[in-house]
């Protein structure tokens, strides 16, 4: 697997959500690449980042500051590893909603011994006076722990050690400018193509000691909806319908019959994804609809259905958002097997609110 990272994809907690659950961390952690080498796919960041990695190597100084930005699941987390590893330096882990206070922010700064990787994960999401002390300590590394309180607040600079931070966010937009700029490498992750995800399969099923067919690890990454993380999933659950109700063997039968008891489809849509579609071209003649009208209809948060539904049915044409609300596109009728009604889904009027 190439890496854990939740905003798109499938309900929580589901097959297709990739933003892992608490109990598939261990499993996923023991599938990771641990060498930049070993990382299958993103080849442009891959060779950004090891020019940049090898000539830090060359000076003999810490690597600048990191940003990988990208969807959940493509392998960011897994990536901040490497760069660890790669030079040989200690990993601290942390992330944006838990360093809730800029004092937080300081006490870990302040803890960090000479070349140490600091990793944060959706920093994005970092208090806004914890953003501020970052960047500072990026640029000058240095941090001013304020004492005492009132007039007679003193302001004392703490010089830190060189380290490097390596950010990773769903939601680049979101970094205020001043932070952004002090990263000296930006990366972004795209979503891997089916090649690539078979690579991640048959990687995966090495590392658990079984063995796939070709055919069967193509099924599993033809629904894996281009990320690594997803593709890990179902090889597991693949794995689990062929020890308890297969042979054994992970082969194209085993991989079908699996995929159909956890309800994923051959386009990767589960059970939510095509309650929406359904709900779209049945209950509203395909839209356009408002998005909170069509989440009470599929029984959802509207905040479930716009971050972990939709992205992925835009990006493969089922879903289209307007101006006048959501409507369904030509292909979501088709991969429902019903026929989209003759004046066409733009004409439909609106209801619910967008």
């Amino acid at each position: 697997m190439n890496g854990p990272d939740a905003e798109e994809q499938g309900p929580p907690g589901s097959l297709t959500d990739p933003q892992a659950v608490p109990p598939e961390r261990a499993a996923e952690a023991a599938l990771r690449p641990k060498r930049l080498d070993e990382f299958v796919g993103q080849q442009v960041v891959r060779d950004q980042l090891s020019l940049v990695l090898d000539a830090a190597t060359a000076r003999e100084r810490s690597p600048e500051h990191v940003l990988l930005s990208g969807p959940p699941g493509l392998g960011k987390t897994t990536l901040a590893m490497i760069i660890a590893a790669e030079i040989s330096a200690p990993l601290r882990i942390t992330s944006g909603p838990a360093i809730q206070h800029a004092g937080d922010l300081a006490a870990i700064l302040s803890s960090l011994d000479e070349g140490e990787v600091l990793f944060i994960d959706e920093i994005h999401r970092l208090a806004r006076p914890a953003e501020e002390m970052l960047y500072i300590a990026m640029e000058d590394f240095r941090v001013d722990v304020v004492v005492g309180k009132g007039v007679g607040a003193t302001s004392i600079p703490l010089e830190l050690p060189p380290f490097t931070v390596v950010g990773a966010t769903t939601r680049a937009g979101l970094l205020p400018a001043p932070l952004r700029d002090r990263f000296g490498f930006v990366g972004h992750l795209d979503f891997y193509d089916a090649g690539e995800l078979l690579q991640v399969v048959q990687r995966s099923a090495q590392r658990l000691e079984v063995e796939i067919t070709a055919d069967a690890a193509g099924e599993i990454a033809s629904r894996s909806r281009g990320t690594p993380r997803i593709a890990n999933r179902l090889l597991r659950r693949v794995r689990d319908w062929a020890q308890v109700r297969g042979d054994g063997n992970l082969d194209l039968i085993a991989a079908r019959a699996a995929l159909e008891v956890y309800e994923v489809d051959q386009r990767g849509l589960d059970r939510l994804d095509r309650s929406v579609l359904s709900a779209l071209c049945t209950r509203f003649a395909g839209g356009p609809v408002g998005l909170s009208t069509l989440a009470v209809a599929v029984g959802e948060e509207t905040e479930t259905v716009e971050t972990m539904v939709e992205p992925y049915l835009v990006r493969e044409g089922f879903l289209l958002r307007t101006p006048r609300g959501r409507s369904a596109a030509r292909a979501a009728w088709e991969h429902l097997g019903l026929a989209p009604p003759e004046s066409g889904t733009e004409t439909a009027p609106m209801l619910g609110r967008f």
